[in-house]
């Protein structure tokens, strides 16, 4: 019996030119705590492709187990256990990690949340690591396309608390907790790929 693993389209979509990116970020030998796992199809794909990572899923309790059935069939031995993480509480059950990704999130999460996230992963990042943040993003208030503008009228449509985060306001954000945007990747479907590093922003935009 075959059984329908819980399945984006849109993972499915991007998760082959966000490997592209982060096979030139997570270089070496390390743990990569992952926010946000989802169905799981970020992880399995990441973790095939770099054997050299110990990939730390994570997701908040509601959602945590939406990504166990694809983890389990894929029994990859550089997925650690999921694990749960309300990026809204203090303790955060992990203490330190190599690198940080997470997809699709900023814009779901209330803003409070996510500069809780940045501040739980300024704090227990390496020094030498980086935080990948994937999704749609404005810049100085502008949409960067119709298609990101209705998808944000969506958000807020649905729940007021969500929608698309500016790129100021999210160096900002970094700033306070020591990190600073040093690569700015164009992707598919109107998203970025940003990345936050401890030292001077550079901002590189490709």
């Amino acid at each position: 019996m075959t059984t329908t693993l819980p399945f984006s389209q849109a993972c499915e979509n991007n998760k082959a030119p966000i490997l592209e990116e982060l096979r030139e970020i997570f270089d070496t030998p390390g743990t990569v705590l992952e926010v946000g796992t989802g169905t799981g199809q970020h992880a399995v794909h990441f973790a095939t492709a770099m054997p050299h990572l110990q990939w730390q899923p994570t997701d908040h309790p509601d959602a945590v187990d939406t990504c166990r059935p694809r983890l389990a069939q894929a029994a990859l031995p550089n997925i650690l256990p999921v694990i749960e993480l309300d990026v809204s509480t203090a303790h955060w059950p992990v203490a330190t990690f190599n690198w940080a990704f997470s997809a699709n999130t900023a814009h779901i999460m209330a803003w409070r949340e996510v500069e809780q996230m940045f501040h739980g992963i300024g704090e227990r990042l390496a020094k030498d690591g980086a935080f990948c943040l994937y999704g749609p993003f404005n810049n100085q208030g502008r949409y960067s396309s119709d298609s990101n503008r209705r998808f944000d009228q969506h958000l807020r449509a649905h729940a007021a608390h969500m929608g698309i985060r500016d790129l100021d306001d999210l160096c900002a954000l970094a700033d306070t907790v020591g990190l600073n945007l040093t690569e700015n990747h164009a992707m598919p479907a109107n998203n970025r790929l940003l990345v936050f590093r401890r030292g001077r922003s550079t901002a590189a935009t490709d």
